[in-house]
């Protein structure tokens, strides 16, 4: 396709994965099944770029460690050569850099807190105490907190000593690919909250929702939004629309 939508007749979704492996390659796969297709030439064309040497964003953060801005945006240009239309980066403590990643790219890059607004309010929870999980540097620079309270919810966060027991041991668990491990410690950080009164819970690493599976989220008793599945979600939706104005 010609013209100022684009070059192709389908537009492509960027996904700057490797943050970890597993949380890309999930990501990918949570598109297509989200995705309402009937065959294959109903779904998105997706360019996913996996790359795990991207440095530790947490230890960059709270522990003065190599920065991961350098090799975001060499991905992010590589994905943009490939021809992606739009950007989605599925690691949250990785928009600690959005706006540096958003000021460089002549795409834009969907935010992944945003998609979670989204979800929740997909799921009927408009306002209240929603709590948050994921990685220390998330938590403490409060990468969800100011725009859920911005959005009308008040954030609640684990104690100190349960981020330091519970999520940093799981969230390195499934970095390990020993996924199985991490679903009893990142269930008690969900119950701790559920008792707090958190009315649902972000699971705000991705490699949290792949430590619960949906199969065994109803058994947890509280709304679960899942920041792999609300970025699928926002992608699609973005893409969709994208389609729609460039065919019109």
């Amino acid at each position: 396709m010609s013209g100022s939508c684009g070059r192709r007749w389908e537009p492509r979704l960027g996904v700057l994965g490797g943050m970890g492996p597993l949380a890309g390659a999930a990501c990918a796969l949570r598109i297509v099944q989200l995705t309402s297709a009937t065959r294959d030439q109903e779904h998105i064309a997706v360019v996913l770029l996996n790359d795990p040497h991207v440095p530790d964003r947490s230890s960059a953060y709270m522990a003065g460690g190599q920065s991961p801005l350098p090799a975001m945006l060499r991905g992010v240009n590589a994905l943009v050569g490939a021809g992606a239309d739009c950007i989605v980066v599925p690691c949250n403590t990785a928009h600690l850099w959005f706006d540096q990643l958003q000021q460089a790219c002549p795409r834009p890059i969907l935010h992944i807190v945003d998609a979670v607004i989204d979800d929740l309010r997909r799921r009927g929870i408009a306002d209240g105490t929603v709590g948050v999980l994921g990685t220390p540097a998330t938590l403490e620079l409060g990468l969800y907190q100011d725009r859920l309270v911005s959005s009308g919810y008040r954030p609640m966060i684990p104690r100190q000593a349960e981020i330091q027991s519970l999520l940093v041991p799981a969230i390195a668990a499934v970095k390990a690919n020993r996924v199985s491990e991490a679903y009893s410690s990142v269930a008690r950080a969900i119950e701790s909250l559920g008792r707090r009164g958190a009315r649902a819970i972000v699971l705000g690493c991705t490699e949290l929702p792949l430590a619960v599976p949906h199969e065994r989220r109803p058994e947890l008793g509280i709304v679960l939004t899942d920041s792999i599945d609300a970025l699928a979600l926002q992608a699609i939706e973005w893409m969709n629309r994208y389609a729609g104005t460039c065919a019109a």
